[in-house]
Parts: C-alpha cells; structure tokens; sequence
C-alpha cells in the first residue's frame, strides 16, 4: 500500500437499452461548421485529451486506470470506432462505439467538451452516433449513465428512445 488516501464517491448507474432504430426525426444541423469525423487510430494521447476533458467534470475514471498498451489496445480494435465533433474546427464531444460483442453495441463514452455544453449540440450529436450504430449489423444498442453526469444525460437518452432496464448502486474512488 502507498499511503495515499483515497475518497469514495457513490453513484447510482442507470442502464438503457435501443432495441431498433430510433423512431425520432433527424436534428436540423446546429448553427455555425459543424462536423463529426472518425478518428480511426487515434494516438493514445488525443484519446486521453478527450476523454479528460468531456469526462472530467463528471468524474469519469476507468480509462485512467490503464496504461497506454492496454488502452491502445482497446481504441485501435477494428471492433471499436471514436467520433469527434468539431465546432468550428475545434474537439467538442467524444463518442465511442464498441461492437465487440456480436449483435450488440455499446456506446462506452459519449459527451462535450464542458464549454460546448448548452449549445444545442448534444441532441445533434447523439442522434447521429446513434445512426452510425445502427449502420452496422446489430439487434441491442447499449449506454449507461450515472448520477454522477451531467443532469440532461438520462432524459437526453430517453428523448432518443433508449429505455432504462436496470440501476445499480455503485462507488468510485478518487485518489
């Protein structure tokens, strides 16, 4: 043991699920250059940049648990695709799509860059990952969120048609 204290953080995690398309009509296209690219490969560290950044207002730890090799091994799977939005030429969201188990797909990290949030993005944003999901041979689309995120998650995902199916009483510990 280190000696460094750690403190817990409880959480409740919600757990949704997307059995077929979404019914919802498409978005219209936020104001201003707007554009969602695939980051095919990315170097860990722009990975990192992201997922600190949109994940840490809300905590967001599990990543920063692995070392490089192993977190390069995940996001370099041909099984795993990472979104970016750009607004105006600048990252303001992450999704990451994980289709490694047969039929289904996970939405393992979705969110905005904190000073991209209220700007009428995160419905644009969702659906089209949401599509991109769906492009793919699957029968389950899968995300969770937790107490711990941003208040609009869970009725943002439930607005897209995901329905909850389970919650669970869970801790973190921040170091």
């Amino acid at each position: 043991m280190s000696g460094e204290s750690t403190k817990r953080v409880d959480m409740t995690v919600t757990f949704l699920e997307m059995r077929k398309k979404p019914a919802v009509l498409p978005p219209p296209p936020p104001k201003g250059k707007i554009a969602m690219l695939r980051a095919e490969t990315p170097p860990v560290h722009f990975y990192r940049y992201l997922y600190d950044t949109v994940g840490g207002p809300y905590l967001w730890v599990d990543r920063k648990k692995i070392d490089d090799a192993a977190l390069a091994a995940i996001i370099h799977d041909p099984q795993v695709e990472l979104y970016v939005l750009y607004s105006s030429g600048n990252p303001a969201g992450m999704a990451e799509l994980d289709f490694r188990k047969e039929g289904r797909c996970q939405i393992a990290y979705f969110g905005l860059m904190p000073e991209f949030i209220g700007k009428r993005l995160g419905y644009f944003f969702l659906y089209h990952t949401v599509v991109n999901a769906w492009s793919r041979a699957i029968t389950t689309l899968l995300v969770n969120t937790c107490s711990l995120d941003h208040p609009r998650a869970l009725p943002l995902y439930q607005r897209m048609g995901f329905t909850p199916y389970s919650r669970e009483d869970r801790f973190i510990e921040l170091p």
